[in-house]
């Protein structure tokens, strides 16, 4: 017994424009064709971002465990409590400011806001929750 055989059916001409139109991946290489113009991306500017990422995640960790402090200070103490959310307050500013100051820009920013963050969510767990 012969196994049956498979027949495709015949190739019409537009099915051979289609697969011969077919736009070319740009993630391969192209012989014979130059490079397609690459972003720069000084090392500066990539120091710069590290470095601005690296401060501010750092000293917002050490405002992050000030207000950590904070809510978890005798409920009585609300002097102490106080203190060390405006210490946190204070780290918070000082973090976003090194992040602006590394990126050579203004001080007074919209980005200050984002010291109160910390403070905030502090005070509503040691006095509101």
């Amino acid at each position: 017994m012969t196994s049956p055989q498979h027949v495709l059916p015949p190739r019409s001409k537009a099915m051979v424009s289609t697969v011969r139109t077919q736009r070319r991946r740009k993630h391969l290489m192209v012989p014979g064709q130059p490079r397609p113009p690459q972003r720069s991306t000084s090392i500066t500017t990539i120091q710069r971002w590290v470095l601005s990422s690296l401060a501010f995640v750092t000293v917002e960790h050490m405002a992050a465990g000030v207000v950590i402090a904070a809510v978890f200070t005798d409920p009585g103490k609300t002097g102490t409590q106080l203190g060390l959310l405006a210490v946190a307050a204070a780290f918070a500013t000082v973090a976003v400011s090194a992040a602006l100051l590394i990126h050579q820009k203004s001080l007074l920013s919209p980005w200050l806001v984002l010291a109160a963050v910390p403070s905030s969510v502090g005070a509503y767990f040691c006095f509101w929750n």
